[in-house]
């Protein structure tokens, strides 16, 4: 993003509406630190600049900038999944995807949040440290397309201290392995220079009780009420 400071009269508006604190007055007029600018559009689409002063750069869609934009802004697609936003669909499709079957348990490990993001620096930390107990990330999210080496878990050096709002590390383990990989995530969770939040997708047993609840209890972590539920309406069509 640019700010046109020919039309820029310094009011000030923008800099409250930007989640990364990109936006400061320097001499009366608005700029932008592009370090810090994390592409998502919201001082474009949402602060009104009274003046226009607010402009979109070319350079946010060339790559590897063009990464921001693809995980911090929710309506822009991911030109090598088709899928906005910075993930998959996780459960919300599950009855037809079926990426999480009975016995399994999909994690989402979501880093970076509005107001602190993360640079790809930290995602690596966490994708990097997982592989070692064999975790495979799933396919079709697009942090997965860009890791220089699936089985290492490395991320491409030209996207690393790219920022953004938050991106997803994603992948399905046996129910078995809960604890091992959840310990691991807690012993990553020291390193990291951002915060995450943590996700988990599983099939419900007969009775509606979800099959995991007495391992996480066992390692001490508490689980919010609400989630969101798959009804499994839907159906895979072949």
């Amino acid at each position: 993003m640019q700010i046109d400071k020919d039309l820029c009269s310094g009011c000030g508006l923008c800099l409250w509406y930007c989640p990364g604190g990109a936006i400061s007055l320097n001499g009366k007029k608005a700029e932008i630190d592009q370090s810090s600018c994390q592409e998502c559009n919201i001082c474009y689409k949402i602060a009104d600049c009274p003046k226009g002063a607010i402009k979109q750069d070319t350079v946010a869609y060339e790559y590897p900038r063009s990464v921001r934009t693809y995980f911090s802004d929710p309506m822009a697609y991911h030109k090598d999944t088709l899928v906005p936003g910075r993930g998959t669909e996780e459960v919300k499709t599950n009855d037809v995807t079926n990426r999480v079957k009975d016995g399994e348990v999909g994690i989402c490990i979501e880093m970076g949040r509005p107001c602190c993001g993360s640079t790809f620096t930290e995602v690596e930390k966490v994708t990097m440290a997982l592989v070692e107990l064999g975790i495979v990330y799933e396919k079709d999210n697009p942090l997965t397309y860009l890791m220089e080496d699936k089985t290492k878990g490395t991320i491409k050096d030209e996207v690393k201290l790219q920022r953004v709002i938050s991106a997803i590390v994603e992948f399905t383990i046996p129910q078995d392995d809960l604890k091992d990989v959840m310990l691991k995530i807690l012993e990553i969770a020291k390193e990291i220079d951002t915060v995450f939040s943590l996700g988990m997708i599983t099939t419900l047993q007969e009775d509606g009780t979800i099959p995991i609840k007495n391992s996480l209890k066992e390692l001490g972590i508490d689980y919010r009420p609400n989630a969101k539920i798959n009804l499994g309406l839907g159906r895979k069509i072949s």
